[in-house]
């Protein structure tokens, strides 16, 4: 009799299998349903900041650059076309260009240069050196602005006492539109320095330690390992730190506001200042609106650039 019931019995197990991971399959199926839709709530306070900070001024402003001044009246691109028809715009253009452009190279040829020499510190040192290193970036910008401004000044500035102490003429370093522009580019990478620094470190420490010994038993040396492990290594690390730190000095504010206010003859003006200067100052918003606009198309250009070099050298890596 046990016989006879023993296969019957383990038909009904075989039978019932599935029917338990159909059951297993269909939990698991819904429990991830659970889990994307409570991901989607929870994303919703930062959907709705985002839309309502960013991407909302952003359309209003697309919206006000196509008013008149007295925001009474649709006029199209007119103050588009306006603007490329003034040489001063143009000015502020080359200067906003020239002043991200070389603030973001020399930012990161020292937050390279200073990332090696930390990475090569005992561990105890480089934490003491990380600290000093990071505190123009944790310094509030308006603040240390100010104490800048404080040095470069005509009447109390203490680079001029130094350089008079030394036998020197003073130099008027916010009174010079030349001077001027190398003050606020100087100040730009002083703050801006540090944070290419701890980037570039992180990704040195990613390395693994086994590649640069392989290559010191081939003979290679510091140079060699540099340039054919390290820099290829940090080569995307390297393309996103400079793609963002492009995209905040483009729109940088607060530097240029404080020392110059974007003189002298409008020739340290870029897009943020000028728009200000228009929109606020001068009270014609959509004016200003369509200056700031600009920074879109070139900023964008860049992304594309900068982001598809990183995505080819993802799948070469790949």
């Amino acid at each position: 009799m046990a016989d006879v019931a023993h296969p019957s019995l383990r038909s009904s197990i075989a039978s019932a299998a599935p029917a338990r991971e159909a059951a297993s399959k269909s939990g698991l199926h819904r429990l991830m349903r659970r889990r994307t839709t409570t991901a989607v709530l929870m994303c919703v306070p930062l959907i709705a900041i985002v839309g309502g900070l960013i991407v909302y001024p952003a359309l209003y402003s697309i919206y006000l650059s196509m008013l008149n001044k007295a925001q009474t009246k649709f006029i199209g691109l007119s103050n588009f076309t306006f603007l490329l028809s003034r040489d001063t715009f143009w000015m502020v253009v080359e200067q906003s260009a020239i002043f991200a452009v070389s603030a973001v190279f020399f930012k990161a040829l020292i937050g390279l240069i200073t990332a090696h020499l930390v990475n090569n510190l005992p561990a105890k040192g480089q934490r003491k050196w990380r600290g000093m290193l990071l505190v123009p970036w944790v310094i509030p910008l308006a603040l240390s602005t100010l104490s800048w401004w404080w040095l470069f000044d005509p009447t109390h500035s203490a680079f001029n006492y130094v350089i008079e102490s030394l036998g020197g003429d003073p130099i008027a370093w916010l009174g010079n539109p030349y001077w001027a522009r190398f003050s606020v580019i100087l100040v730009n990478v002083w703050y801006g320095a540090p944070f290419f620094l701890i980037m570039y470190l992180a990704a040195l420490k990613s390395v693994p330690e086994q590649l640069y010994e392989a290559a010191e038993i081939d003979g290679a040396n510091s140079w060699q390992r540099f340039l054919h492990i390290t820099f290829p290594m940090m080569r995307n690390i390297i393309a996103i730190t400079v793609l963002f730190s492009l995209i905040v000095t483009f729109a940088n504010f607060d530097i240029v506001q404080i020392m110059t206010a974007g003189g002298p003859r409008n020739m340290t003006h870029v897009f943020a200042t000028y728009s200000f200067l228009l929109g606020i100052r001068s009270g014609d918003i959509p004016l200003g609106a369509s200056v700031s606009l600009f920074m879109f198309p070139i900023l964008a250009i860049s992304a594309v650039f900068i982001l598809r070099g990183v995505r080819k050298r993802g799948r070469e890596i790949g």
